[in-house]
Protein backbone atom coordinates (compact mmCIF):
# COMPACT_ATOMS: atom_id res chain seq x y z
CA UNK A 1 0.00 0.00 0.00
CA UNK A 2 2.82 2.39 0.83
CA UNK A 3 6.54 2.44 0.09
CA UNK A 4 8.65 4.11 2.78
CA UNK A 5 12.26 5.20 2.40
CA UNK A 6 14.65 7.47 4.26
CA UNK A 7 17.98 8.85 3.10
CA UNK A 8 19.88 12.10 3.21
CA UNK A 9 17.45 13.81 5.55
CA UNK A 10 14.43 13.14 3.29
CA UNK A 11 11.66 10.77 4.38
CA UNK A 12 9.75 9.48 1.36
CA UNK A 13 6.22 8.12 1.29
CA UNK A 14 5.04 6.61 -2.00
CA UNK A 15 1.42 5.53 -2.44
CA UNK A 16 1.58 2.05 -3.95
CA UNK A 17 -1.80 0.92 -5.21
CA UNK A 18 -1.50 1.84 -8.89
CA UNK A 19 -4.12 -0.58 -10.24
CA UNK A 20 -6.69 1.28 -8.13
CA UNK A 21 -5.24 4.67 -9.10
CA UNK A 22 -3.92 4.77 -5.53
CA UNK A 23 -7.42 5.13 -4.08
CA UNK A 24 -7.29 5.28 -0.29
CA UNK A 25 -8.78 2.36 1.59
CA UNK A 26 -8.55 1.45 5.27
CA UNK A 27 -5.29 -0.46 4.84
CA UNK A 28 -3.59 2.43 3.06
CA UNK A 29 -4.78 4.84 5.75
CA UNK A 30 -3.34 2.53 8.42
CA UNK A 31 -0.05 2.33 6.52
CA UNK A 32 0.10 6.10 6.18
CA UNK A 33 -0.54 6.58 9.89
CA UNK A 34 2.18 4.07 10.81
CA UNK A 35 4.65 5.70 8.44
CA UNK A 36 4.01 9.18 9.82
CA UNK A 37 4.45 7.83 13.34
CA UNK A 38 7.82 6.39 12.32
CA UNK A 39 9.37 9.55 10.84
CA UNK A 40 13.04 9.52 11.90
CA UNK A 41 13.96 12.27 14.34
CA UNK A 42 16.73 13.40 12.00
CA UNK A 43 14.44 13.73 8.96
CA UNK A 44 14.22 17.33 7.82
CA UNK A 45 11.65 17.03 5.04
CA UNK A 46 8.91 14.62 3.96
CA UNK A 47 8.29 13.84 0.29
CA UNK A 48 4.96 12.37 -0.81
CA UNK A 49 4.58 10.76 -4.24
CA UNK A 50 2.77 7.86 -5.89
CA UNK A 51 3.62 4.87 -8.07
CA UNK A 52 1.98 4.70 -11.45
CA UNK A 53 0.46 7.40 -13.64
CA UNK A 54 -2.03 8.70 -11.05
CA UNK A 55 -1.38 10.36 -7.71
CA UNK A 56 -4.62 9.42 -5.95
CA UNK A 57 -8.24 8.91 -6.99
CA UNK A 58 -9.48 9.60 -3.46
CA UNK A 59 -11.74 7.46 -1.32
CA UNK A 60 -12.06 3.81 -2.35
CA UNK A 61 -15.82 3.86 -2.94
CA UNK A 62 -16.01 0.07 -2.84
CA UNK A 63 -15.47 0.30 0.94
CA UNK A 64 -18.03 3.04 1.37
CA UNK A 65 -21.16 1.07 0.49
CA UNK A 66 -23.49 0.11 3.32
CA UNK A 67 -22.08 2.39 6.02
CA UNK A 68 -24.48 4.20 8.31
CA UNK A 69 -24.11 7.82 9.41
CA UNK A 70 -22.17 6.97 12.57
CA UNK A 71 -19.69 4.86 10.60
CA UNK A 72 -19.18 7.56 7.98
CA UNK A 73 -18.62 10.12 10.73
CA UNK A 74 -16.02 7.87 12.35
CA UNK A 75 -14.22 7.26 9.04
CA UNK A 76 -14.14 10.98 8.29
CA UNK A 77 -12.65 11.73 11.70
CA UNK A 78 -10.07 9.01 11.14
CA UNK A 79 -9.03 10.53 7.82
CA UNK A 80 -8.75 13.92 9.48
CA UNK A 81 -6.67 12.47 12.30
CA UNK A 82 -4.19 10.75 9.97
CA UNK A 83 -3.99 13.67 7.54
CA UNK A 84 -3.60 16.01 10.50
CA UNK A 85 -0.64 14.05 11.82
CA UNK A 86 1.05 14.34 8.43
CA UNK A 87 0.28 18.06 8.20
CA UNK A 88 1.52 18.70 11.75
CA UNK A 89 4.63 16.50 11.69
CA UNK A 90 6.80 19.60 11.94
CA UNK A 91 8.60 19.07 8.62
CA UNK A 92 8.01 20.65 5.23
CA UNK A 93 5.92 18.35 3.05
CA UNK A 94 6.79 18.27 -0.66
CA UNK A 95 4.22 16.56 -2.90
CA UNK A 96 4.73 15.24 -6.45
CA UNK A 97 1.52 15.07 -8.50
CA UNK A 98 0.52 13.45 -11.77
CA UNK A 99 -2.65 12.13 -13.36
CA UNK A 100 -5.74 11.93 -11.17
CA UNK A 101 -5.85 14.09 -8.04
CA UNK A 102 -9.46 13.52 -7.11
CA UNK A 103 -11.58 13.95 -3.98
CA UNK A 104 -9.62 12.63 -1.02
CA UNK A 105 -6.53 12.63 -3.22
CA UNK A 106 -6.84 16.40 -3.53
CA UNK A 107 -7.38 16.62 0.23
CA UNK A 108 -4.12 14.72 0.69
CA UNK A 109 -2.25 16.83 -1.88
CA UNK A 110 -3.50 20.06 -0.30
CA UNK A 111 -1.53 19.22 2.85
CA UNK A 112 1.68 19.87 0.94
CA UNK A 113 3.73 22.96 1.63
CA UNK A 114 5.30 22.61 -1.82
CA UNK A 115 3.22 21.00 -4.57
CA UNK A 116 4.74 19.99 -7.91
CA UNK A 117 2.42 18.83 -10.70
CA UNK A 118 3.32 17.50 -14.10
CA UNK A 119 1.31 18.34 -17.19
CA UNK A 120 -0.79 15.14 -16.96
CA UNK A 121 -2.29 16.21 -13.63
CA UNK A 122 -5.99 16.91 -13.33
CA UNK A 123 -8.13 17.78 -10.33
CA UNK A 124 -11.75 16.92 -9.51
CA UNK A 125 -14.13 17.03 -6.58
CA UNK A 126 -16.98 14.73 -7.71
CA UNK A 127 -18.71 14.60 -4.32
CA UNK A 128 -22.03 15.93 -5.61
CA UNK A 129 -22.21 13.28 -8.31
CA UNK A 130 -21.48 10.47 -5.83
CA UNK A 131 -23.79 11.82 -3.15
CA UNK A 132 -21.00 12.29 -0.62
CA UNK A 133 -19.10 15.15 1.00
CA UNK A 134 -15.42 15.76 1.59
CA UNK A 135 -14.30 14.10 4.81
CA UNK A 136 -10.52 14.39 5.06
CA UNK A 137 -10.39 18.05 6.06
CA UNK A 138 -10.75 19.40 2.53
CA UNK A 139 -13.35 21.98 3.49
CA UNK A 140 -10.48 23.65 5.35
CA UNK A 141 -7.33 22.68 3.40
CA UNK A 142 -8.68 22.92 -0.16
CA UNK A 143 -10.89 25.90 0.62
CA UNK A 144 -7.83 27.72 2.00
CA UNK A 145 -6.27 27.42 -1.45
CA UNK A 146 -9.28 27.87 -3.74
CA UNK A 147 -11.79 29.64 -1.52
CA UNK A 148 -15.08 28.04 -0.48
CA UNK A 149 -16.87 29.54 -3.49
CA UNK A 150 -14.71 27.87 -6.13
CA UNK A 151 -14.43 24.65 -4.14
CA UNK A 152 -18.22 24.48 -3.88
CA UNK A 153 -18.58 24.98 -7.63
CA UNK A 154 -16.20 22.08 -8.28
CA UNK A 155 -18.17 19.85 -5.91
CA UNK A 156 -21.50 20.83 -7.47
CA UNK A 157 -20.46 20.37 -11.09
CA UNK A 158 -17.72 17.75 -10.76
CA UNK A 159 -15.79 19.61 -13.44
CA UNK A 160 -12.21 18.70 -14.19
CA UNK A 161 -9.41 21.22 -13.79
CA UNK A 162 -6.43 20.55 -16.00
CA UNK A 163 -2.87 21.02 -14.78
CA UNK A 164 -2.40 24.53 -16.14
CA UNK A 165 -5.60 25.89 -14.61
CA UNK A 166 -4.83 24.11 -11.35
CA UNK A 167 -1.44 25.81 -11.22
CA UNK A 168 -3.02 29.19 -11.95
CA UNK A 169 -5.47 28.68 -9.08
CA UNK A 170 -2.75 27.58 -6.66
CA UNK A 171 -3.31 23.83 -6.51
CA UNK A 172 0.31 23.41 -7.52
CA UNK A 173 3.27 25.74 -7.08
CA UNK A 174 5.24 24.23 -9.95
CA UNK A 175 4.08 22.83 -13.29
CA UNK A 176 6.61 20.60 -15.03
CA UNK A 177 6.74 18.32 -18.09
CA UNK A 178 5.18 14.86 -18.03
CA UNK A 179 7.04 12.41 -15.84
CA UNK A 180 9.28 14.96 -14.11
CA UNK A 181 7.26 15.89 -11.01
CA UNK A 182 9.09 13.44 -8.75
CA UNK A 183 12.52 14.65 -9.89
CA UNK A 184 11.59 18.29 -9.32
CA UNK A 185 10.10 17.42 -5.94
CA UNK A 186 13.34 15.66 -4.96
CA UNK A 187 15.33 18.71 -6.04
CA UNK A 188 13.12 21.06 -4.05
CA UNK A 189 13.28 18.79 -1.00
CA UNK A 190 17.08 18.93 -1.18
CA UNK A 191 16.92 22.72 -1.38
CA UNK A 192 14.62 22.87 1.66
CA UNK A 193 17.06 20.70 3.60
CA UNK A 194 19.69 23.41 3.18
CA UNK A 195 17.60 25.78 5.32
CA UNK A 196 17.98 26.16 9.06
CA UNK A 197 15.79 23.41 10.58
CA UNK A 198 14.26 25.81 13.08
CA UNK A 199 13.26 28.18 10.29
CA UNK A 200 11.64 25.33 8.36
CA UNK A 201 9.71 24.34 11.46
CA UNK A 202 8.50 27.90 12.04
CA UNK A 203 7.36 28.25 8.44
CA UNK A 204 5.30 25.05 8.41
CA UNK A 205 4.09 25.09 12.04
CA UNK A 206 3.57 28.76 12.88
CA UNK A 207 2.67 30.41 9.58
CA UNK A 208 -0.62 28.53 8.97
CA UNK A 209 -1.77 29.23 12.51
CA UNK A 210 -0.84 32.92 12.33
CA UNK A 211 -2.82 33.18 9.10
CA UNK A 212 -5.97 32.14 10.98
CA UNK A 213 -5.55 34.87 13.63
CA UNK A 214 -6.53 38.50 13.68
CA UNK A 215 -3.91 41.19 13.07
CA UNK A 216 -3.20 41.81 16.76
CA UNK A 217 -2.77 38.24 18.01
CA UNK A 218 -1.17 37.24 14.71
CA UNK A 219 1.43 39.97 14.94
CA UNK A 220 2.24 39.03 18.52
CA UNK A 221 2.73 35.35 17.66
CA UNK A 222 4.77 36.37 14.62
CA UNK A 223 7.14 38.35 16.85
CA UNK A 224 7.44 35.45 19.29
CA UNK A 225 8.18 33.08 16.42
CA UNK A 226 10.76 35.47 14.97
CA UNK A 227 12.47 35.79 18.35
CA UNK A 228 12.53 32.03 18.82
CA UNK A 229 13.74 31.31 15.29
CA UNK A 230 16.28 34.06 14.80
CA UNK A 231 18.16 33.19 17.97
CA UNK A 232 18.67 29.59 16.85
CA UNK A 233 22.11 28.01 17.20
CA UNK A 234 23.23 28.34 13.56
CA UNK A 235 21.68 31.69 12.60
CA UNK A 236 24.73 33.77 13.41
CA UNK A 237 26.96 31.52 11.35
CA UNK A 238 24.56 31.54 8.39
CA UNK A 239 24.21 35.33 8.36
CA UNK A 240 27.96 35.72 8.85
CA UNK A 241 28.65 33.51 5.85
CA UNK A 242 26.20 35.51 3.76
CA UNK A 243 27.75 38.83 4.74
CA UNK A 244 31.25 37.49 4.18
CA UNK A 245 30.58 36.38 0.61
CA UNK A 246 28.86 39.60 -0.42
CA UNK A 247 28.42 38.31 -3.97
CA UNK A 248 25.55 39.34 -6.19
CA UNK A 249 24.83 35.70 -6.96
CA UNK A 250 24.39 34.89 -3.28
CA UNK A 251 22.23 37.97 -2.76
CA UNK A 252 20.02 37.00 -5.67
CA UNK A 253 19.61 33.48 -4.25
CA UNK A 254 18.57 34.75 -0.81
CA UNK A 255 16.30 37.50 -2.08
Amino acid sequence: MLQVDYSGGCYRLVLDRPRKRNAINADMLDALEAAVGAIPAQAGVVLLAARGPHFCAGLDLSEHQGRDAAQVFAISRRWQQVFGRLRDCGRPLVVALSGAVIGGGLELAALGHIRVADETTFYQLPEGRHGVFVGGGGSVSIARILGADRMGEMMLTGRRLEAEEGARLGLSHYLVPKGSARARAESLAARVLENAPLANWAIVAALPRIAEMGAGPGGFVESLTAAFTQTGPDVGQRIGQFLATGTKERADEIC
